[in-house]
């Protein structure tokens, strides 16, 4: 990413707030102008001393010395009650500005991430995301709040005190604009040599990221396996990364402000002895060579935080350049434009010439077809990998077809809005997701604002009344992180109300016994005789016992259905599906089949 490639992007970010941006650098404008102003008030109370009823002030008609020196403490009290006013109102502005902009780059960043397909987080790292969403952000954030300011205040001081030095005295204005080029050049030879610096720092900061929360999230296997010790030295080993990369980059950084005070002490030097000349032949006015002393100070010596403006400066390039690709993500599954009415869907599905293939694998389907009448109840059996939870997916276009097409009610499901196709489908996933919430607030989600009496009656459908009516605050319960505070079985039950009370047309439970004890699945298949009635349903077990009374059961195997009828009509064949009915109710090859 070059120099200008990230500023480009900074500047496209700000550019709906660039009222707000100009009122702010206005103010940091007049607050550097009014703090400039004291070596001229120093200047002139030198002249006022020495020059007495001569002054310059004097010209303008006050001829007392006391009542000159009262005009300069007044002006003098104006000037710094100005300099805090806009101090004050630029630190404002800044700072509002910076926390917009960090707050508008964070929800456009979520809200992209969102709207990406389920490859992209399979083939990233949550790590990484979140470090990009916090961290980068946030860097950005510390660069409005104080960098803009500082560079926007050095640039008036050099063309206000410039132009100053070369009204009051042009030599010794180029004795102390000697160094100026010297400074720019070396400030602009350590961004080069800085960026890929803090470039390689975000990097690491992100892999950083990605081992924590990975490893908080897989807590449970480390302490199983006893590897608390291995996973503290993997640690170790990426935080030391981080913090050479940190180290490579501050040294570099850490040279420049002792170069620059060097080339500002010679230029100090200069001006003392050649201004001091001047002064004591008559060339200048007393008053004016203080006011150039004092003047080349806040001329130069602010360029010592070029350096540390420059560091931040690259650290936020650095941080929008990984931001914006982010942002520049291209979204793989667009919504289409049809509108869905939930109260129209009848819930007719039909797979036709469907292909399929993961990223960089063999293909998994190869022009399936399948069609669930709605209404019906599918059952879909097979071994693991043969794309039981693939059609899913497809279905809820999680993922986009490679070939063929998916149809609901007829209408192929890429021409609907996404938003209203997911909403007419329901999914408990064997993967149950609970939120950091209470046990209520988890089955209304996606329902929000459902009144407590079908959150209860979601439950009691779902077998999940009686132990959420046991736990200490009943629904008020706080699951914690990922429901860690339930077993798994009372997870997927409350995964399983979560989806009767959303009331989609469509139904697909992937896996949704496979958690729970026998006795529990039995009291939830009850329950689903009524649920399932006049809704389509996709039912995906391993457990046979879980679809034996769906209206058809196919069997996959590699992606192709092998097999397809009811239950009785399976058994009777004779084939694959009867051998894992075999296995799962322990009978024996020779022995006769019981539906």
């Amino acid at each position: 990413m070059t120099r200008t490639a990230g500023l480009s992007r900074l500047i496209n970010r700000l550019r709906p707030h660039r009222r707000q941006v100009l009122l702010a650098a206005c103010c940091s404008v007049i607050n550097k102008l009014l703090d400039l102003a004291p070596p001229v008030l120093i200047g002139l109370a030198v002249d006022v001393v020495v020059q007495s009823q001569n002054s310059w002030l004097a010209g303008w008609g006050i001829r007392s010395v006391p009542g000159q020196l009262g005009l300069l403490a007044v002006l003098s009290f104006l000037i710094w009650s100005g300099e805090s006013l806009f101090e004050y109102l630029y630190a404002l502005l800044w700072r509002h500005l910076a926390q917009t902009v960090q707050h508008e780059l964070r929800l456009d960043g979520y809200d992209h991430l969102q709207r990406l397909e389920m490859a992209f987080f399979e083939a990233g790292s949550s790590g990484r995301l979140l470090a990009v969403l916090n961290d980068d952000i946030n860097q950005l954030e510390r660069f409005l709040d104080h960098g803009a300011n500082e560079i926007l205040q050095l640039i008036t001081t050099v063309l206000a005190v410039g132009a100053a030095m070369v009204w009051l005295s042009p030599g010794v204005a180029g004795v102390a604009f000697l160094p100026i080029p010297l400074i720019l050049w070396g400030s602009l030879l350590f961004q080069r040599r800085l960026a890929p610096r803090y470039g390689e720092v975000r990097e690491r900061a992100g892999d950083l990221a990605s081992l924590l929360a990975n490893n908080l999230e897989g807590m449970l296997t480390i302490k199983s396996y006893a590897t608390e010790a291995w996973e503290s030295g993997r640690l170790e080993r990426h935080s030391q990364a981080y913090r050479q990369s940190n180290s490579r980059a501050i040294r570099l950084s850490a040279a420049f402000i002792p170069l620059i005070r060097f080339a500002i002490l010679f230029a100090f030097l200069a001006i003392l002895v050649i201004g001091g000349l001047q002064a004591w032949r008559g060339l200048i006015a007393v008053g004016t060579y203080s006011f150039l002393v004092f003047i080349t100070q806040r001329l130069l010596w602010p360029l010592t935080t070029l350096g540390r403006t420059l560091d931040d400066y690259q650290r936020a390039m650095a941080s929008t350049h990984r931001v914006e690709d982010l942002l520049a993500t291209p979204i793989a599954i667009a919504s289409g434009q049809r509108p869905l009415p939930l109260s129209a869907v009848r819930g007719t599905l039909r797979f036709e010439g469907v292909g399929f293939r993961y990223g960089g694998r063999d293909p998994l389907l190869r022009d399936f077809n399948l069609e669930v009448p709605a209404g019906s109840t599918l059952g879909i059996v097979g071994a693991t990998g043969s794309g039981k939870s693939t059609i899913v997916k497809l279905l809820l276009r999680l993922y986009a077809v490679d070939a063929g097409r998916i149809l609901l009610d007829g209408l192929p499901i890429d021409s609907l809005r996404l938003d209203d196709l997911r909403r007419a489908i329901g999914l408990v996933s064997q993967e149950v997701f609970l939120f950091h919430g209470s046990v209520a607030d988890n089955i209304a989600y996606g329902s929000f604002g459902a009144p407590r009496a079908a959150i209860e009656r979601a439950a009691m459908l779902a077998e999940a009344a009686a132990f959420i009516e046991a736990l200490p605050q009943g629904y008020d319960t706080i699951v914690g992180e990922r429901g860690q505070r339930l077993s798994g079985g009372q997870r997927q039950r409350i995964a399983l109300a979560r989806v009767i009370l959303k009331d989609p047309p469509v139904l697909i439970l992937d896996e949704a016994t496979a958690a729970v004890d026998n006795e529990t699945e039995a009291a939830i298949q009850r329950s689903l005789e009524a649920i399932t009635r006049q809704r389509t349903t996709l039912m995906i077990a391993h457990r046979l016992s879980t679809v034996r009374h769906a209206d058809r059961i196919v069997v996959l195997d590699h992606g192709r259905i092998i097999e397809s009828g009811r239950h009785d009509a399976l058994l009777e064949q004779g084939g694959a599906y009867a051998a894992l009915w075999r296995v799962q109710t322990g009978i024996a090859p020779g022995e006769v089949l019981q539906p």
